[in-house]
């Protein structure tokens, strides 16, 4: 399970959208900068975080402010809904009704039995993308807004011994059709085996 991932403004590349838009990039530079090198995670009752989002707009892509995590009648969900898994979406595809991709410069996870927290990074530092699919979401201030869920997969095997799941990694190859494509079956097969690929960049590192 994903459940905090890092957004750092000193990213060194852009590993994020098939063509560079300037506009997002240095929305999301001047969001990490004002986020402080915080620890991005769930939004709920008690945390009212909103995480930058990349989204389809037409025939461009915007940054939108988003809630991690869906609202189900005005009050965060009571099942898990953070994550979902892409065995879920390759049987009912229809949940792939609308999508986001995540930017993130690293997610964490802790190790198991050691306990030990680690860093998933791509190269040295890289801004990269995660799957997301969507939903709109009424907040309990009675607002409407976009909620997010991050797609989960089975890990790479050279990530195995650190966590057994990752989230679904998008290239920037991938980026316009994931935010536009179809829902279907052949759009999430085509992520995951994508995602496999740019993860043999992700490397591990023990967090202080």
């Amino acid at each position: 399970m994903c459940a905090s991932y890092g957004l750092d403004p000193r990213f060194t590349d852009a590993e994020l959208l098939a063509q560079a838009d300037a506009d997002v990039i240095e929305g999301l530079r001047n969001w990490a900068e004002q986020n402080a090198g915080e620890t991005l995670r769930p939004t709920g009752k008690n945390l009212r975080n909103l995480n930058p989002l990349v989204v389809s707009n037409g025939d461009a892509v915007s940054l939108e402010p988003a809630w991690w995590g869906y609202l189900v009648n005005g009050e965060p969900a009571k099942f898990p809904s953070i994550n979902t898994r892409s065995e879920r979406l390759q049987e009912r595809p229809g949940g792939l009704k609308t999508r986001a991709i995540v930017p993130s410069t690293g997610w964490f996870e802790m190790q198991k039995p050691s306990r030990v927290w680690h860093e998933f990074a791509l190269d040295n530092q890289a801004l990269f993308g995660m799957a997301a699919v969507t939903q709109r979401g009424r907040t309990p201030e009675g607002e409407w807004i976009t909620c997010y869920s991050i797609v989960m997969a089975p890990a790479s095997e050279h990530l195995k011994e650190f966590h057994e799941r990752m989230p679904v990694l998008i290239p920037p190859g991938l980026s316009q059709e994931w935010l536009t494509g179809p829902p279907d079956r052949e759009l999430i097969d085509e992520a995951i085996l994508a995602s496999g690929q740019l993860a043999e960049r992700i490397t591990v590192s023990a967090r202080p």
